[in-house]
């Protein structure tokens, strides 16, 4: 088990149906702490590079679109196999398909208005903080909480 940070973005979805301090809230409730908070404005620019890899899609312009109508709240999340378990916590992409007590279970009905964007490897974790984060902007800091919230042996 390895102690990783990972991103999770609020999308704007969340942002409008004023979710965000309820969402955060489940994460700090998990156990996550939090290294990295801020709010923004997404470009085009960054959400070509950040979905690349759906380029070729024919909703591509689409799900830019749709990161682009407010906000966003980056957070970069600290916690033992910390990507698996945010990626558990936020549930399957299609909100209709997640299970209850899942972020996407509880609180969306959409394949793409689908509250959190999670980092989906460690790769991925690194490259994302990096695109969404200066150095500067990411704090490693000693949670008081930290040993109740794990055995010893398990970081």
């Amino acid at each position: 088990m390895a102690l990783e940070k990972t991103l999770v973005l609020l999308k704007p979805c969340t942002m409008q149906r004023s979710l965000a301090g309820e969402i955060i809230s489940l994460f700090e409730k998990k156990g996550f702490k939090i290294c990295g908070m801020k709010m923004m404005m997404l470009t085009d620019e960054l959400l070509s590079e950040h979905y690349a890899h759906l380029a070729s899609k024919p909703f591509f312009q689409r799900v830019k679109d749709a990161m682009m109508t407010a906000p966003v709240v980056a957070l970069c999340l600290e916690g033992v196999d910390a990507i698996a378990a945010v990626r558990a916590l936020a549930g399957p992409t299609n909100g209709r398909n997640a299970a209850p007590g899942t972020i996407r279970g509880s609180y969306c009905m959409s394949f793409q208005e689908n509250i959190v964007h999670a980092s989906d490897s460690p790769e991925t974790a690194e490259v994302e903080l990096r695109r969404f984060f200066r150095p500067e902007e990411i704090f490693d800091w000693n949670q008081a909480i930290f040993p109740y919230l794990y055995a010893n042996d398990e970081f």
